[in-house]
């Protein structure tokens, strides 16, 4: 049974930077897509971005294209998103994410605990 641990977060001025760590165990790592999504207060569960088994393709919501990076370090069964140029409208909680199907992106069903990232003004 795959289990998933987030890390990072916190508190941050806007234009700062943070990073969200996610380890995975209980299965082949590398075998799986992994996603970020996030939930702002009061609103709906969104996409944040994903990224491939093998980590050579991702994907990103057009509100964080050019400011986070999604990437994994299969070696350490550990997904990362990389979060610069932050802004207010980035506070939410961050989950990690993973299928469980191998080597498709996308049906993400299986969830970390989240983490709480908040942007001050």
């Amino acid at each position: 049974q795959v289990h998933l641990v987030q890390s990072g977060g916190g508190l941050v001025q806007a234009g700062g930077s943070l990073r969200l760590s996610c380890a995975a165990s209980g299965r082949t790592f590398s075998s799986y897509a992994m996603g970020w999504f996030r939930q702002p207060p009061g609103k709906e569960r969104e996409f944040v971005a994903d990224i491939t088994w093998t980590g050579v393709s991702n994907n990103y919501a057009d509100s964080v294209k050019g400011r986070f990076t999604i990437s994994r370090d299969n070696a350490k069964n550990t997904l990362y998103l990389q979060m610069n140029s932050l802004k207010p409208d980035d506070t939410a909680v961050y989950y990690c994410a993973t299928t469980g199907v191998t080597y498709q992106l996308g049906g993400y069903d299986i969830w970390g605990q989240g983490t709480q990232v908040t942007v001050s003004s």
